[in-house]
């Protein structure tokens, strides 16, 4: 059966899984440094404001172990978390997960 495959479809088939591997390597870059920057600038935002992780926590309603989590990069917020924390600092959830530099 290997004999009937074409070259020219063996080296297509062999460019697009290279393709695919770079496209998912370049995308898990962008998702671990998308969880660095959250994680960064997560904290700072908070401690600019002068907050623990309990006083954070109780502000948007979770326990001040979530956010810790969240700053260690141990697990990752739900979307509404991301817009409340995002709301209470006065940036754009872009800022706030690496997409944008500028709040």
């Amino acid at each position: 059966m290997v004999n009937l495959i074409k070259s020219s479809c063996l080296k297509q088939i062999t460019q697009q899984e290279i393709l695919n591997t770079k496209t998912l390597h370049k995308i898990s870059c962008i998702i671990v440094n998308m969880d660095t920057v959250f994680q960064q600038r997560l904290k700072e935002l908070r401690k600019s404001k002068g907050l623990s992780q309990s006083e954070l926590g109780e502000i948007i309603g979770v326990t001040y172990s979530s956010i810790s989590y969240w700053e260690k990069g141990i697990n990752e917020p739900k979307a509404c978390y991301i817009i409340s924390l995002a709301k209470f600092f006065g940036v754009s959830t872009d800022y706030l997960l690496g997409f944008d530099d500028e709040n």
